[in-house]
């Protein structure tokens, strides 16, 4: 019998300057980049969260918290392949991911065939089993006047059970 379970995952970074811009582990040409201890990859850290969530194991921040500094500028890849080797210690495997990025700028859609091919080598799943979507805010708020991007995920995992 397989047990199955769903997480969600969100993550908010708001733009700096003087920084690359990381998503699903793929630069993007931006004027800006996200402000965090690691490289600020919003998309990983959804993901990352939605995974941990599923697996009953908590957040990102319980694992690599912002105060230890073996986790400043470190990749969220790296981070994502700790996540993945969490969850699977305790039985559970990805099945698929689906995420919806929501940034008025840059534009995203044109990066996903790179950003699913990073994602899904780390996650050891088909890029098909990875749903990447993007949206603005219309305008409004925060994201719509351009001062961060945020991501929202959705993993399920499974597990045989005993």
């Amino acid at each position: 019998m397989t047990e199955s379970r769903v997480g969600l995952g969100i993550d908010f970074h708001r733009f700096a300057e003087g920084r690359a811009l990381v998503i699903g582990g793929v630069t993007i040409p931006h004027a800006r980049g996200l402000l965090g201890h690691s490289d600020a990859d919003v998309l990983t850290h959804a993901i990352c969260d939605a995974l941990l969530g599923a697996a009953g194991l908590g957040d990102i921040g319980t694992h690599f918290p912002d105060t230890d500094e073996r986790y400043r500028g470190i990749s969220s890849l790296t981070l994502l392949k700790e996540v993945l080797s969490l969850i699977t210690s305790r039985g559970w495997y990805p099945i698929n991911i689906d995420a919806t990025l929501i940034a008025q700028e840059p534009k995203l859609t044109p990066h996903f065939k790179a950003m699913k091919d990073a994602l899904s080598e780390v996650l050891d799943l088909q890029p098909g089993s990875i749903g990447l979507k993007a949206t603005t805010s219309e305008g409004m708020g925060a994201i719509g006047r351009a001062e961060g991007i945020s991501a929202f995920c959705v993993a399920l995992v499974q597990r045989d059970s005993q």
